[in-house]
């Protein structure tokens, strides 16, 4: 099985996949952070976002809930692909 670009994009997507399925409330307990602090995501100059951990956070609540259906139709595609393809 040689490495290819298809490989680096399935396994992007299953990355994607385990991110979208996190347990927000068991992740954040883990964090030390409370499930009900959201941050808008905007930042400026005088109002600057939080640290590495708080960032983090915010990526995969983003991820979470743009790329929810996405995923579904990424997912359905690769799937047909492989049962065709081999």
């Amino acid at each position: 099985m040689g490495f290819s670009f298809y490989s680096v994009i399935e396994a992007a997507l299953l990355c994607i996949n385990a991110v979208a399925i996190l347990n927000e409330q068991r992740l954040l307990s883990r964090f030390g952070e409370s499930g009900n602090q959201y941050t808008t995501g905007y930042a400026d100059e005088f109002h600057q976002t939080g640290g590495a951990k708080q960032q983090l956070l915010t990526l995969i609540r983003s991820v979470r809930t743009v790329m929810r259906v996405p995923l579904i139709a990424f997912n359905i595609v690769t799937i047909l692909f492989l049962v065709l393809f081999g």
